[in-house]
This record gives structure tokens, C-alpha cells and sequence, in this order.
């Protein structure tokens, strides 16, 4: 590794000649331009949200292979031997399930997709909150193969690393970290692309030095700053999805994403479950995931073979959630829960003793945002493409780490080394870039921050601490150097 640093002030590009009777140094004498302002915070985000970053990639990466382990460590529970003889009525699997778990309400059926896949039968109970109890039964022999305490259809091994991922086992606080990583993000990216480009998108062979590191350059900083840069030009767009899907569900930019969804009435339809001549007001959100809702007991549970197989009829197949009614004079509701593609979402609500479906909501009919925030779910957790999503996102997480590294390894490279002005780490862009950006474009800059503040808080909030941070420090150094400056003796008379 080079001791030779560049020097941290050093321009992104060629700095215009001075005007005349401008003092050197001045915004006077320099061409307008936004660079340093974004070369300024992309260096200060980098260089403080990075961490965040790392926790994120390393989380994510954890969490990316779960179905793999899934299969692994509860290979009991959810796989059987295929028998020879047919599986035998959903309804027997239920009343087996019910005897080994005699507590709780049935919330939902899920029937196997696979023939080597067990019945999952849910079970609420009060003291759970929002986790269940899944019953696995063999369909071939009714036998009961265990219970697993389950969120959202999530093993307890997935549950654990989804939280860690999520918020890193503190809860509601630990969720700030995932908020603050996703926040910035997109802003790291955008800066970064912005900064490479200005750099590279000039002369010839352009193209290639963009997208391809600079193996001819010598070993230091313009051989890191090259791999950094190339790398993150190739991570750019799924590092842009990861940004925007983790940030819907997020504590603080999720409900204003929530609230966007409330104006242009962009939610996923609600499925209607009152039957033909019941009380109006049944309805149903038709699942999404395993869980199913809250349900009273007042149903035959030997319906559930009836409905699923109407269901099936009616085209809704695959990997389906089979719910019995909320209330009385309400539908079960059977809805496919099938996020690999090709993914599936429809729903119907099924009267089971007139064999109708009473009302249906198809996922192609939800409005479109509410489908690119189902796929845009569904791809953040690997589910969309099945092992190929994995490697993607596998593929993601290494390159972010990589990109984080070499960009520590050129702070550290571009640190002073000579002997009157050694530091241990290189020193950030100069203060003042804003004064270099066109007085319309940085009035623009400052609205486009204000609204980016509001829709992300935690974005809004961490900004304007580094830039009171900043201000603090940028006037304690002004004093420092003006202490510094030796005052002459004032002249005496004889």
C-alpha cells in the first residue's frame, strides 16, 4: 500500500481560471458547480453512516438464505415422504391438529403445495400478540409432526434473524438503525454516481473507464477510488431498490408512505365477506401472510376441504392461506401466498354452503402501487425469484461491503504523510462548497432537502445535526486560527 496520499481538497475537475481583481481562493474565482457540495456529503455520509451500512449487509446477508436453513433445521415439521396412498381431508388433518393443540382459535389453513410438504394448521392465542402457534401434520397419515411458535409464517429461525436484520433484537429503538441505513442509502449512491460520472464522462473510451476499474493505475488512491467507483456503478440500481423497499416499512418513512397510499387510495383492495343476505360490514385483508385473522369458532371446520377445492375451481391455486370467517354471516377466504415467481396474490371469499365464491380481488386489479410494493417486498426478501433473487441480493451485500472498505482504505490513503503535516486520516473536502454552487441551484438544492426531510424524518434530522455539527466546528476552528495569528507590538512615542 502507497504512503503517498493526494490531498484531500483535491478538485474534481479543473478549477476555472481566476477573474480578475478576484482574491485567490474566493467562490469568485471559481467555476460555479455543485460538485464540492455533493463531494462534501457524500464524504460525510460515507464516512458516518457506513457503519449502519455494514450492520445492514451483514444482517441481510444472514437473513437472505433462511429458506435453505429452514429446510435444514426443521426438516421434521415441514417435509413428509410422499405416501402411495392419497392425502387424506384437510378436515381430518384440522381435528388432529386441534387434539394436539386442544387451546387457541383456528386462524388458518395452509395446504400442502408440495407432496413431500406437511398441512400447516394456525392457531391464535392472546398471549402470543401477533405470533401463533403452527401445528404440522403429515397429510398422508394425519400424524402431527410438531408445533412451532410462528410470525407471520416466519420459523422462529427466520423470525430471529428477521429481527435482527430489522432492528437487531431491540425493538422499536433498534429499528432507527435500518431507518437511518435505508435513508441514506440512496443518498450515498446517488452522490457517488454523480461524483464518478462528472469525473469519467469525458474523452474517449468513457464508457469503459466507468464501469471498469483502472488496473493500469498505480497502486494508492486512484487504484481504490477506481474499484470503489466501478463497483458501486454495477451495485447502483439494486442498492436503489434495496433503499426504497426497505424504507416502506420503516417506522417513520413507511407511515408517510402509508399516508401517500391513504391519498391516492393505493392499498390493496379490501375483499368483501358478508354473504347474501347477512348484516353489511363483513370483509376481510384476505391474509398476505400466514397469519389469518382473529376468528370467533362459529364454523364447521369440516368446510375447509369444500372451500379450498371451489377455491381451486375458481382459480386461485398454488400455495394458498385458507381462512375460516371472522363473524358470523361472513365467507372463509382462501388467498394464494405465493411470492416466487410467478408470484400470485388473488383472493376469494367462499360461502361454502351454497359452493359460490361471493366476491374476489385479483392482484393484477390492485393498483399499481400497491403491486410494486408487494413485488418490491417480495424482492427485498429474496422470495421473488427464488435461488436467483438470493444470489442477487447475495451478490448486493459483498459488493456494498467491498465498496465500504475501499472507501475507508481512501480516507485512510489520502492522509497526510509528510513530516510537518502527518495525520492519521485523510482530511474532508473544504468547508464553504455550497458558496461554489449557482445561487439558483443551491436555493433548489435546500427545497429538494426540506422535502426529502419531511417524507424521511430520520434523513432530515440526521442531516441537519451534521450540518449543526459542522457549523459548530467549522467556528471553533475560525477561532482557533485567529488566536493563532501573532499580533504586533503597537508602536510607542519617545
Amino acid at each position: 500500500m502507497s504512503t503517498t496520499a493526494t490531498p484531500a481538497s483535491e478538485p474534481e475537475t479543473p478549477l476555472a481560471p481566476v477573474a480578475a481583481g478576484a482574491p485567490p481562493g474566493t467562490s469568485a474565482g471559481r467555476r460555479r458547480s455543485i460538485g464540492p457540495l455533493v463531494l462534501r456529503l457524500h464524504f460525510y455520509a460515507g464516512v458516518l453512516i457506513a457503519p449502519f451500512l455494514v450492520v445492514a449487509a451483514l444482517t441481510g446477508l444472514a437473513f437472505i438464505f433462511t429458506p435453505q436453513l429452514d429446510s435444514v433445521v426443521y426438516a421434521h415439521e415441514l417435509r413428509v415422504d410422499a405416501g402411495a396412498a392419497p392425502a387424506r381431508p384437510l378436515a381430518e388433518q384440522v381435528v388432529a391438529a386441534r387434539a394436539a393443540h386442544p387451546d387457541g382459535e383456528l386462524a388458518s389453513v395452509l395446504p400442502p403445495v408440495e407432496a413431500t410438504d406437511t398441512t400447516q394448521v394456525v392457531f391464535n392465542l392472546p398471549y402470543l400478540g401477533e405470533k401463533q402457534h403452527t401445528v404440522y401434520v403429515d397429510p398422508y397419515t394425519n400424524e402431527v409432526r410438531g408445533t412451532l411458535t410462528t410470525w407471520f409464517g416466519e420459523t422462529p429461525l427466520m423470525t430471529w434473524l428477521d429481527d435482527l436484520h430489522r432492528n437487531l433484537h431491540l425493538g422499536v429503538v433498534g429499528r432507527h438503525y435500518s431507518e437511518l441505513a435505508a435513508s441514506w442509502l440512496w443518498v450515498v449512491v446517488l452522490g457517488g454516481l454523480f461524483l464518478w460520472l462528472r469525473r469519467q464522462w469525458t474523452g474517449r473510451r468513457k464508457l469503459r473507464r466507468t464501469v471498469l476499474p483502472d488496473l493500469a493505475a498505480n497502486v494508492g488512491v486512484r487504484r481504490t477510488r477506481s474499484w470503489h467507483a466501478a463497483t458501486g456503478v454495477w451495485l447502483a440500481i439494486g442498492l436503489l431498490a434495496l433503499s426504497a423497499t426497505g424504507l416502506t416499512w420503516s417506522r417513520y418513512a413507511g407511515g408517510n408512505f402509508d399516508i401517500v397510499q391513504n391519498e391516492f387510495n393505493a392499498h390493496s383492495p379490501t375483499l368483501e365477506t358478508a354473504l347474501p343476505g347477512a348484516a353489511p360490514g363483513g370483509h376481510a385483508d384476505g391474509g398476505g401472510h400466514h397469519g389469518g385473522g382473529t376468528t370467533t369458532g362459529d364454523f364447521d371446520p369440516a368446510d375447509v376441504d369444500r372451500v379450498t377445492s371451489i377455491a381451486r375451481e375458481a382459480g386461485v391455486d398454488g400455495k394458498v392461506i385458507v381462512t375460516p370467517p371472522a363473524e358470523p354471516g361472513t365467507a372463509w377466504v382462501v388467498a394464494q401466498d405465493d411470492p416466487f415467481w410467478p408470484y400470485g396474490w388473488d383472493r376469494v371469499a367462499v360461502d361454502p354452503a351454497t359452493g359460490s365464491v361471493v366476491a374476489r380481488s385479483d392482484f393484477a386489479d390492485w393498483p399499481l402501487l400497491a403491486q410494486l410494493s408487494k413485488l418490491g417486498v417480495a424482492f427485498h426478501m429474496g422470495f421473488l425469484f427464488g435461488i436467483v433473487n438470493q444470489i442477487l441480493l447475495a451478490a448486493l451485500a459483498v459488493g456494498l461491503l467491498c465498496v465500504i472498505v475501499w472507501g475507508y482504505r481512501m480516507w485512510w490513503q489520502r492522509r497526510p504523510t509528510r513530516a510537518d503535516r502527518r495525520a492519521p486520516l485523510g482530511t474532508p473536502p473544504d468547508r464553504g462548497a455550497w458558496r461554489q454552487a449557482h445561487p439558483l441551484v443551491a436555493f433548489v438544492a435546500l427545497l429538494v432537502a426540506v422535502a426529502v426531510g419531511w417524507a424521511l424524518p430520520t434523513l432530515g434530522v440526521t442531516l441537519a445535526a451534521f450540518l449543526v455539527v459542522d457549523v459548530i466546528l467549522g467556528v471553533l476552528q475560525r477561532r482557533r486560527a485567529r488566536r493563532a495569528i501573532p499580533t504586533s507590538p503597537a508602536p510607542t512615542r519617545n
